[in-house]
């Protein structure tokens, strides 16, 4: 167990039920739904809420995981429409060529690799606050982030927070969390370069 996790673990404990929901919803969607939170450790906390709620009789499982999805998921709903509200026309008024070939180059990467990318970030701290505003300036498909958005959530929020809570009783799964973010960074990365090579051997054959 990290210091971070520790200290969480230490200092969640003893909270009552509801302050503790409503902590850890609000730390994740801050985290995730507004630029300053870049900072925070979301998979730290999770981790640590989960065993919280191994240990912690009055606290549901169940319920910290739907608080847990929840956030992660409407965290980067309101980044998403940041982006595409304020983020895409302030770009617009900019007549640089330069910034005005960034964003097509941007979009037509949203638009090929931008579903993994969103599920993908959300393993990785700081990228995972900056990838839905992204998306959302790029005019990235509203309905493809938004299921990439709750993959993502599903499997960030929820499955570190199991592992923790799994962790108490289960030795095994204390270096889940690592793994199952490893996993889908590997799978993220592999698509990319399959895609990007393909992308390659198109333009070649032309």
């Amino acid at each position: 167990m990290s210091d971070l996790t520790k200290f969480f673990v230490e200092n969640f404990e003893n909270l009552a039920p509801l302050i503790f929901y409503l902590i850890v919803g609000a730390i994740i969607f801050v985290e995730t739904g507004v630029l300053l939170g870049f900072f925070l450790p979301g998979d730290s906390l999770l981790f640590a809420a989960g065993i919280v709620a191994s240990t912690h009789g009055n606290i549901n499982p169940a319920t910290l995981a739907i608080v847990v999805f929840l956030a992660a998921f409407l965290g980067d709903q309101v980044g998403f429409v940041f982006g595409r509200v304020i983020g895409r026309p302030y770009l617009e008024r900019r007549k640089s060529e330069r910034i005005q070939k960034m964003i097509k180059k941007s979009e037509i990467y949203y638009e090929k690799y931008g579903f993994w990318a969103v599920v993908g970030a959300r393993f990785i701290p700081w990228v995972r606050t900056f990838v839905p505003p992204i998306a959302g300036t790029t005019n990235m498909n509203y309905y493809k982030f938004l299921l990439a958005n709750a993959l993502g959530a599903l499997l960030w929020g929820v499955g570190i927070t199991l592992s923790g809570f799994y962790a108490a009783s289960l030795p095994w799964v204390k270096t889940s969390a690592v793994t199952i973010g490893w996993i889908f960074i590997s799978l993220w990365l592999l698509s990319l370069t399959v895609n990007f090579v393909r992308h390659r051997q198109v333009l070649r054959d032309k």
